[in-house]
């Protein structure tokens, strides 16, 4: 994969403090950009109306799943080898593209994800518990631990975005892809460690010349970790095996891909492949 073989899709929904530059920064590093807006009543369409993107459009909020299924369709129309995924509240860096690129090319047919392990202390605490449990859960369901398998911004193979009509709805799609891959296509993810960026959007003008400003997350951990945790359940008592399922999962640490070593020694690519 390269710069000019993949499609970064961008789902958004009311994101007019932050949507220019989030598109802005992903054309400087990927010349095909597809914004999916999920029927937005601000005006994020009209700060992005002059860029040249490939934008789709909502007529009323259908909600993430949707949204990321329209902007794989497209993709996969333009015949792209992979899609990158990113929100478009800011919260993730066009910079880390490069990055992801370079696990990918290290890590072929695997799904690379951007977890979020930098500047964690940025990270709410309550969000950092959950996102930990929404990683023990999603484990029962692939059958290998995944850093942040709640990271929206993603990686993934064209095998992947043309896996079909997975079920689940806005964040519960998200993990359903993760399970699908591995259960249909025997496909790992590879972890790729970004920074976590959050701060309040109604900060300070002091504090505000020293951070971003972000606006309120559309994800409710309670109202989504519940959705996502009875699909996952569900999926995983449908399809049988859960404790060899729970055994695997156990043997198979995340992969997380850090030439620094800041965070883990990653396997070889060879390694990571015949796993």
């Amino acid at each position: 994969m390269n710069r000019d073989s993949i499609a970064v899709v961008i789902p958004a929904l009311n994101e007019s403090l932050r949507i220019r530059e989030v598109v802005q920064g992903a054309l400087a590093e990927c010349r095909n950009v597809i914004v999916v807006d999920d029927g937005s009543d601000d005006d994020t369409v009209e700060k992005i109306r002059d860029l040249p993107i490939t934008l789709l459009r909502h007529r009323e909020r259908l909600g993430k799943g949707a949204s990321l299924r329209d902007g794989f369709a497209e993709a996969l129309r333009q015949g792209v080898a992979g899609v990158l995924t990113m929100d478009g509240d800011g919260q993730h860096s066009a910079a880390d593209i490069p990055r992801m690129l370079d696990a990918a090319r290290r890590y072929p047919r695997h799904i690379v994800i951007g977890a979020r392990l930098r500047k964690r202390s940025q990270q709410p605490r309550y969000r950092r518990l959950a996102n930990a449990f929404g990683d023990w859960g999603i484990a029962w369901g692939t059958g290998y631990q995944i850093a942040d398998t709640q990271s929206g911004q993603r990686l993934y193979p064209a095998e992947v975005v043309a896996l079909g009509d997975l079920p689940g709805e806005d964040f519960v799609f998200e993990s359903q892809i993760l399970i699908s891959a591995a259960r249909e296509l025997g496909m790992r993810c590879v972890s790729v460690p970004i920074e976590s960026r959050y701060a309040c959007v109604h900060a300070t003008e002091a504090a505000a010349d020293q951070e971003p400003q972000f606006r309120a997350s559309h994800f409710r951990p309670l109202r989504d970790f519940t959705r996502i945790t009875t699909h996952v359940v569900a999926t995983v008592l449908r399809q049988g095996g859960i404790w060899d399922a729970w055994r695997s999962a156990r043997a198979n640490p995340p992969l997380i891909d850090d030439p620094s070593g800041e965070f883990a020694v990653a396997a070889t690519p060879r390694e990571a492949t015949s796993r």
